[in-house]
């Protein structure tokens, strides 16, 4: 529900990110806080790619792990799968609360989605350094 609000809150503020990046910022040199914010969100977009990538590439581990598994074991595939289904909340609220250091301003989004990005580049090297594991 808190997700919904700022997620309306981000339409309030300015062009969605999709928008921004039709717009063909220059992340390299934003001058407006709305260019920061949509840079923000390109860069979380970049970050959740990889993250997909190395899901994927912990899947595959996980279903190595599970051949020949006893069956009265969970799947690692499941295991996996069920922790990444709980990270993702937890990674957005951590994010929303983490904004709340600008509540109503127009940083709040920037934060939210810098955060976003942090804590998402972080799993995907957890998951990559799982996915190698051999």
């Amino acid at each position: 529900m808190r997700l919904v609000a700022l997620a309306l809150a981000l339409l309030a503020t300015g062009p969605a990110p999709s928008a921004l990046q039709a717009q063909d910022l220059d992340c390299s040199n934003p001058l407006t806080q709305v260019e920061m914010t949509g840079c923000a969100a390109q860069a979380f977009e970049a970050a959740d790619a990889d993250l997909n990538l190395a899901y994927r590439m912990a899947r595959d581990m996980a279903r190595s792990l599970d051949q020949g598994l006893p069956a009265d074991q969970i799947p690692a595939e499941i295991i996996l799968r069920d922790a990444q289904r709980a990270w993702i909340p937890y990674r957005d609220q951590a994010c929303e609360a983490e904004s709340l250091l600008a509540r109503g301003g127009s940083l709040q989004n920037q934060l939210f989605y810098m955060c976003l990005e942090r804590l998402t580049r972080a799993r995907t090297e957890d998951l990559r350094l799982f996915g190698e594991v051999n």
